[in-house]
């Protein structure tokens, strides 16, 4: 979870059908960036403000075929 802006929108359309619970469950948890007021329910790490990619997270494309997750060098994505 980054800024949260999407889980938010998600948590508060699918409340709207009133379900019997929702719960928030992420692999990688950026609190430093969080834009709005939301904590997931469960959580496997808290990471710090770096932009990670692999396992399924990628930049540009790129990077999301990786069988880890990894920090990004900011020179590739600072120009």
């Amino acid at each position: 979870m980054d800024s949260g802006n999407t889980l938010f929108y998600l948590k508060n359309m699918l409340t709207s059908r009133c379900p019997a619970s929702i719960k928030i469950c992420v692999l990688l948890d950026k609190e430093a960036r969080r834009e709005v007021d939301m904590k997931p329910d469960y959580k496997g790490f808290d990471i710090a403000d770096e932009f990670v990619v692999g396992y399924g997270l990628d930049y540009d494309e790129k990077y999301r075929n990786l069988p880890e997750i990894g920090i990004l060098k900011r020179s590739i994505y600072e120009k």
